[in-house]
């Protein structure tokens, strides 16, 4: 089995936590995109959708989907987003994609954040891939060496702008034994909007596509 074709299976198992006639929060990245596509052939069972990128959103409103502003939502039963790694503890690492921060707070808001990815996002530590932090643009070069100080070698995504107008600093070096306080650490630095460290508000449920199908894991809740 193929990673697409595993991050198709676990698009269709997403599909059990939905919750009828409510709003789903959709999230952003390949595994995302074949989240939506499976949600087309049900979207009468739902209210509409709140997009985390605006990529997102133009891929819903392409397949009919309805998308609404986050402001406008009060409840958001579920969450349903990717990762770029992911612990058993539902740690992750997001925002390969540039989409950390509004993932985050469309997480922040859902009750419950499904997280689906392929088996090779699962690891025991966080860090080979590369950290995002979504930082003002004013602030790079100063974030870019407090992330220096903290054991880091951040990189400027260039030619990168995220939905928000900010730029992104991808970090290499690190193994991530303690994400809570490198969440809190990182996000104090004066510039950073946020770090795509997911350990405050971590996945609830993490459905794995392998060779021999669907994991599902189930961690306490974080915090």
């Amino acid at each position: 089995m193929t990673q697409d074709e595993q991050k198709q299976l676990v698009a269709r198992e997403a599909l059990r936590y939905i919750v009828e006639d409510a709003w789903l929060g959709v999230g952003t990245g390949s595994t995302a995109n074949y989240f939506i596509d499976e949600l087309a052939k049900v979207k009468s069972r739902i209210k509409g959708t709140v997009a985390s990128s605006a990529a997102t959103a133009e891929r819903l409103k392409a397949h009919g989907i309805e998308v609404e502003e986050l402001n406008n939502v009060s409840d958001l039963p579920v969450y349903i987003d990717g990762a770029d790694e992911v612990t058993a503890q539902g740690a992750m690492i997001k925002g390969g994609g540039g989409a950390l921060t509004r993932e985050k707070i469309v997480a922040a808001v859902a009750r419950k954040f499904v997280c689906i990815a392929d088996a090779s996002k699962k690891v025991d530590v966080l860090g080979k891939f590369p950290l995002p932090v979504e930082v003002i643009p004013m602030a790079r070069s100063y974030v870019a060496r407090e992330l220096v100080r903290l054991g880091g070698f951040p990189a400027w995504r260039m030619g990168f702008t995220t939905d928000n107008g900010n730029v992104i600093l991808d970090v290499t070096g690190l193994s991530i034994v303690d994400p809570f306080t490198l969440e809190d650490r990182i996000n104090g630095i004066a510039g950073v909007v946020t770090v795509g460290l997911f350990a405050r508000r971590g996945a609830d449920v993490i459905l794995l596509g392998g060779e021999s199908g669907i994991e599902t894991l189930r961690p306490r809740p974080a915090g």
